[in-house]
């Protein structure tokens, strides 16, 4: 139901989602490797941390880290999804109702799912 998306639109929209799959790709692989120690500063003689606290801090980044791969991975999927949706015909149309997603929402979240009345009902089952 993307009737209300022209196609220059969807086109353009495509080409934003595209970008944004390519910077957080590049960000994951960086956070990867940054993640596993494979960063460019690993120059030490040792990766052994030489204080208990330099270890607690150690764990905690890498954990920190670890979790924004996890969103930025979730991020990912959707904007795969909004591109298989584009080349479906269906970009634009919320998966839930049926009914279009209002442009504002598509330019704020180009890979959303979901209009807006949907999302609210999603996120708080009542």
């Amino acid at each position: 139901m993307s009737a209300s998306i022209k196609p220059e639109e969807v086109a353009s929209y495509r080409r934003l989602l595209e970008g944004l799959s390519d910077r957080l790709r590049g960000n994951v692989d960086r956070m990867t490797d940054e993640a596993l120690g494979r960063g460019d500063d690993q120059s030490n003689l040792s990766n052994v941390p030489l204080h208990m606290a330099d270890v607690g801090t150690e764990n905690f980044d890498q954990e920190f880290t670890l979790g924004l791969i996890q969103n930025e991975q979730e991020t990912l999927r959707m904007i795969d999804a909004a591109l298989d949706r584009v080349d479906a015909g269906g970009y634009g149309a919320c998966q839930e109702c049926g009914g279009p997603i209002a442009k504002a929402r598509l330019q704020a979240l180009p890979y959303t799912p979901h209009c807006i009345e949907c999302a609210r009902k999603l996120e708080n089952p009542a």
